[in-house]
């Protein structure tokens, strides 16, 4: 009864019946729904339209419109916002030949949102594309019932200290591995360039991994893994949060931690060019800390204590194969002299643009200090 009580009613409709409807021809139209990422920060928002024909590009794919006042993103006087269709997916819900499209969002005067991280992401990836910049971003998150309280756990309680569950397996180890699995097929689906999954060390806690991406890609890519995500937990009825601390007391945290390279430290006697990255990050650590979760740092001073596999938030650090550290070098890397190294500073509700983006100011563009430059001039 616990575990029937902590998921949603509509999870609970027959899902047979919606099967039945699904198999219906479209007689060649194509419905494509528009995502977004809202005023939050961290929340997408998404609608529907249908398309005379099948897009085979982006440019195919139509401008539209929404109410920002109803996200957060305008005022109800002057609510119509632009959607910017930036990027398509196969849509994994609907099946072939519809689509998922992520969006930019503009404000009335074709300005970018204040959540819209993308455009500037954009900008800074186009000056640096001769590096050749890689990622690979590990998101953690949690899964919770319709109640808030994580997944599985005993109602009045807490299950066993940490210890069975990373990579586990088995009923008393693993909590809604479904939804990981249908999760990880419905993204190899719609082209998302996901590239693993594991139980994650608190239970009901998972991560899966996207990339290698080059540049723009990654931001893009990990933002529909999100939505992805939300809407397959949608179906089983139980809720994703990205809350870098969702559970106090002696549970791990949620992180977002990025592997990085640049051409130069992929060859061979890369690691110096790697070395040289992560001196210039050690001397702009609160810039970053600053942009890797939505609140300045706030949300991830609640993870980065020191303990559970974390770094101080307040100081910087760096070490081959040390998890404890913010910048961490692969044993691997250490030995092969090139490669990639591994940012553990994000928290697990970053926006990929703005943590992709201040590592190339920092690390390519060779910005130092708190402010940005602009380079609307390039």
């Amino acid at each position: 009864r616990a575990v029937a009580m902590s998921v949603s009613h509509s999870s609970r409709l027959n899902k047979l019946v919606r099967e039945q409807y699904m198999r219906l021809p479209q007689d060649g139209r194509v419905q494509v729904t528009y995502v977004w990422i809202d005023g939050s920060g961290e929340g997408v928002r998404c609608k529907s339209r249908t398309l005379e024909k099948e897009p085979k590009s982006i440019e195919d794919v139509p401008e539209w419109n929404f109410d920002g006042s109803s996200t957060a993103q305008a005022e109800g006087s002057n609510s119509d916002m632009f959607l910017v269709p930036v990027r398509m997916f196969r849509d994994p819900f609907c099946l072939d030949p519809n689509k998922l499209v992520l969006c930019e969002v503009l404000k009335y005067n074709r300005k970018p949102a204040e959540t819209n991280l993308r455009h500037t992401c954009k900008k800074v990836m186009d000056l640096v594309k001769d590096s050749h910049p890689w990622f690979g971003m590990e998101q953690e998150y949690t899964l919770l019932g319709i109640n808030g309280h994580p997944y599985g756990w005993p109602d009045n309680g807490f299950p066993g200290p940490q210890g069975p569950y990373y990579c586990g397996v088995g009923a008393d180890k693993v909590y809604g591995r479904d939804i990981v699995e249908s999760h990880y097929k419905a993204c190899l689906y719609a082209g998302v360039k996901i590239c693993g999954t594991n139980a994650e060390v608190m239970p009901s806690q998972w991560e899966f991994q996207v990339g290698p991406c080059e540049g723009i890609e990654m931001g893009d890519h990990l933002w529909m893994a999100r939505f992805i995500l939300h809407r397959v937990c949608e179906d089983f009825g139980v809720v994703a949060t990205l809350d870098p601390k969702p559970m106090t007391g002696n549970w791990n945290g949620a992180g977002c931690h990025t592997n990085y390279s640049t051409e130069e430290m992929r060859r061979e006697g890369g690691l110096k060019h790697i070395e040289a990255a992560i001196e210039k990050l050690s001397k702009r650590h609160d810039y970053h800390i600053c942009v890797y979760d939505p609140r300045g740092g706030r949300d991830n001073s609640r993870r980065l204590t020191g303990h559970h596999e974390t770094s101080n938030i307040f100081e910087f650090s760096a070490g081959v194969a040390n998890r404890g550290a913010s910048i961490r070098i692969p044993r691997q890397v250490g030995q092969d002299g090139y490669g990639y190294f591994e940012d553990r500073r994000p928290a697990a509700n970053c926006d990929p643009y703005a943590v992709t983006e201040a590592i190339m100011r920092t690390t390519v563009l060779n910005e130092t200090g708190v402010e940005t430059k602009d380079y609307a001039g390039h």
